[in-house]
């Protein structure tokens, strides 16, 4: 059975995907918030973008930490296309939790059911995730804490959701967003730890892309993405800030006739 671990570059993965998906999280619930605030095309972008950036940081969070994981005995390769449809499945699952939240009357209902659909459906990314990975060997899980990382990603879904509900100022969205964050990055150490590994040297070259070639390149383009979505986020005004604007221009305008 080959060693695994899961910092081999100390701390610095799991330090930077806990950031990634904070910041994510931060940038989804504020857009979320900002969605609620609007109506019309203005609610559906503003959700679209939500979806995109908690998707983004939860994928991103995956692969980063995916970066200081090594098995003696065995190189590591990932399947390309599959990992791509792992990040094609963390935003479209993201996406129908958030637009249930957004658009839903019933709340509650659309809380429950959006947070189990958005947690299987980071699970299942996960687990896709782990599906792309090549190495020489037998992959093996034990099903208990894979049992509870689905049980973590779905809770932390569901807060996901509902913080984007009711929490509305800066700081408790900061704060909600180092939870979630931690959340989700429990969710993935714990689906790790359920990963064993029988390991059988070959010569064979394996198939699949390198983390450096393929995953590390594609994780600091996600990575920017965020980083410029939540500048744009910050710089742009809110509902309260465009309904004082159009009245102080209204009143302008008022005094000049």
């Amino acid at each position: 059975m080959g060693h695994l671990d899961h910092a081999a570059l100390g701390w610095l993965t799991p330090v930077l995907s806990y950031v990634m998906a904070c910041i994510g999280a931060a940038l989804g619930l504020r857009c979320t918030v900002r969605a609620l605030g609007a109506t019309g095309r203005s609610r559906r972008n503003w959700l679209i973008t939500a979806a995109s950036a908690i998707g983004t940081g939860i994928w991103t969070m995956h692969f980063v930490a995916m970066l200081g994981f090594s098995v003696s005995g065995t190189d590591i390769r990932y399947d390309v296309p599959l990992t791509i449809v792992s990040l094609l499945v963390a935003m479209a699952v993201v996406c129908g939790g958030v637009f249930a939240v957004g658009y839903s009357r019933d709340r509650t209902r659309a809380l429950l059911l959006g947070g189990l659909a958005t947690g299987l459906g980071v699970a299942s990314m996960h687990y896709l995730g782990m599906a792309a990975v090549r190495l020489h060997g037998a992959v093996r899980y034990d099903p208990v804490l894979v049992g509870l990382s689905v049980l973590i990603a779905i809770v932390a879904a569901t807060a996901a959701l509902w913080a984007a509900l009711n929490i509305k100022s800066p700081v408790a969205v900061t704060i909600a967003s180092l939870i979630m964050g931690a959340a989700v990055s429990s969710m993935h150490y714990t689906g790790m730890f359920a990963v064993s590994v029988d390991v059988t040297p070959l010569g064979e070259v394996l198939p699949g892309a390198t983390a450096m070639q393929f995953i590390f390149p594609l994780a600091v383009g996600l990575g920017s993405y965020l980083f410029l979505t939540s500048a744009f986020v910050a710089l742009s005004p809110t509902t309260g800030e465009r309904a004082a604007s159009a009245s102080a221009q209204g009143s302008a305008e008022s005094a000049v006739g």
